[in-house]
């Protein structure tokens, strides 16, 4: 069976994505920060709880050896947790400290994970990485004003955040070719993420993350996804 970790997994996009790949047939280890979160999380969806918290390096490091004890390989990582530093403010309050906190989750949380478990998807016959990120990130989007991204305003860190694991992901796909490893924007989601304003549900915001999740060994890889295919940065 197909052993998957997604981080964030205790509400929003990463419980309904554990919801779908356990219905698919995945063992799902649903990592949250508090412990029972996370058990009722895995409760609720027939899944295993993982206490991870990826600003902490001794979580992750402890996550990585209870996957290798208990199965020993990982096939599928969704790096989902996120925060969006407090919503909208004029740009010209945002402080270092601001950013470094965002940056801190989003992005250097993702390296975390990738380094302590690494060795555990390049055991598996076809290791994936699934990179949540957004549109707001996007180069194209936020100059497009027919996209909704284009008009969003005052908000820094997280945008940025997101710009940045766009390029993350693609430098470890470069790195690990044998590995499928994409980064996929969910699009404007109902989550409490941004206080339920996203057009769509939460089923139809983690379909194309749960795509992703299940890509072949000839599927993309470093990439920008979103729920028509691979798209323009």
């Amino acid at each position: 069976m197909t052993t998957t970790l997604i981080t964030g997994a205790n509400k929003g996009l990463g419980f309904e994505t554990a919801r779908q790949l356990v219905s698919a047939g995945h063992i799902v280890y649903v990592a949250a920060r508090n412990p029972a979160h996370a058990q009722r999380a895995a409760d609720e969806l027939g899944a295993l709880p993982l206490v991870l918290d990826v600003t902490d390096d001794a979580s992750v490091r402890a996550g990585a050896v209870r996957v290798a004890e208990e199965h020993g390989v990982l096939d599928v990582l969704i790096n989902n947790a996120g925060i969006n530093g407090g919503g909208p403010q004029p740009l010209g309050e945002c402080t270092g400290s601001d950013m470094a906190a965002v940056l801190d989750t989003n992005v250097v949380g993702i390296v975390r994970m990738l380094h302590a478990f690494l060795p555990l998807l390049q055991r598996s016959g076809n290791g994936i990485v699934v990179n949540v990120g957004s549109g707001l990130g996007s180069f194209a989007r936020v100059h497009d004003p027919e996209r909704a991204e284009s008009r969003v305003p005052s908000l820094l860190a997280y945008p940025v955040s997101k710009a940045a694991v766009s390029m993350l992901t693609v430098q470890y796909a470069r790195a690990y070719p044998s590995l499928r490893i994409n980064v996929v924007d969910p699009g404007p989601t109902a989550t409490d993420l941004n206080g339920r304003q996203g057009v769509q549900s939460v089923e139809q915001g983690a379909a194309p993350i749960v795509q992703a999740a299940l890509t072949g060994p000839q599927g993309p890889t470093g990439t920008f996804l979103d729920a028509e295919g691979i798209s323009p940065w």
